[in-house]
């Protein structure tokens, strides 16, 4: 992989992890539009852990916040805080997509990486973001239950599939479960956070296992490149949304749908 190739698709990941367009698809599709080999698993984990340091950072006051009540919450017999129960709500959230990567991460890695399911769920999903953005809803974040936490969680896990977008049917479900289009976006990335470390933590221990040398220097070009694109994604990203609705990523998503049908499947 070259610097050029590196650099590319780390902005590109950068830019759509936190986008509801699927990070995972466009990943797969670039190198195949462009006629580039596989990134490799090395490339995959650096580019995660790019984003991840970019959700960090953009979070970084309310991250310490609530991990700081959380953890309190699992030392005191006292009833946990807001902050607290907005931890747990993460955690619970987590607890899909970990049972179903490590039931199925294989099957759908084997079986679902195909242009004609990508392109399925990248239309079949953005009319399901377009119609949740449709019925609206102006609660914060915090008004959440542990109830909506796990259907929010269930439907992280779906994402799995390529095409999916983890962002997208996250965010999908909060509009769907009365929060604001800020809101929705908000918990969704805070989401990612374990999400990240669990998927970053099963591809690090692939790779101890993988034979030959690893090229840190593009791997530092990858993960430097894809915190900066990330971090300014989570910013205008947050920014548009008092603005504008989801209906320009829906129809992204469709014209998608529609460019890798007609070069990759027909």
């Amino acid at each position: 992989m070259s610097f050029f190739e590196a650099l590319v698709l780390a902005i590109v990941q950068g830019l759509t992890e936190f986008l509801p367009i699927s990070s995972s698809a466009h990943l797969i599709l670039v190198p195949a539009f462009l006629g580039w080999e596989d990134q490799g698993l090395a490339f995959d984990v650096a580019v995660h852990l790019g984003s991840l340091l970019a959700v960090c950072i953009y979070f970084r006051d309310e991250i310490i916040a609530v991990a700081g009540a959380w953890l309190k919450s699992l030392s005191q017999r006292e009833k946990p805080n807001a902050e607290a129960m907005f931890g747990w709500y993460i955690v619970v959230a987590t607890i899909p997509v970990g049972l179903t990567g490590l039931l199925f991460d294989n099957w759908i890695e084997t079986n679902l990486r195909s242009p004609l399911v990508i392109a399925v769920t990248t239309a079949l999903f953005g009319v399901a973001l377009w119609l949740a953005d449709r019925r609206g809803g102006g609660a914060d974040e915090h008004t959440l239950h542990m109830g909506k936490a796990l259907l929010i969680g269930c439907a992280q896990a779906i994402a799995l599939i390529p095409g999916t977008s983890r962002s997208g049917i996250t965010i999908t479900a909060g509009l769907a479960l009365g929060l604001s289009r800020q809101a929705a976006a908000r918990f969704s990335f805070l989401m990612a956070i374990p999400v990240i470390v669990l998927a970053s933590g099963l591809e690090i221990l692939k790779l101890l296992e993988m034979p030959g040398a690893v090229l840190w220097n593009v791997i530092a070009v990858g993960t430097v490149a894809s915190a900066m694109a990330a971090y300014l994604c989570i910013r205008v990203f947050l920014s548009l949304l008092e603005k504008i609705s989801m209906l320009p990523f829906v129809i992204y998503r469709l014209l998608l749908a529609a460019v890798i049908i007609l070069v990759f499947v027909v």
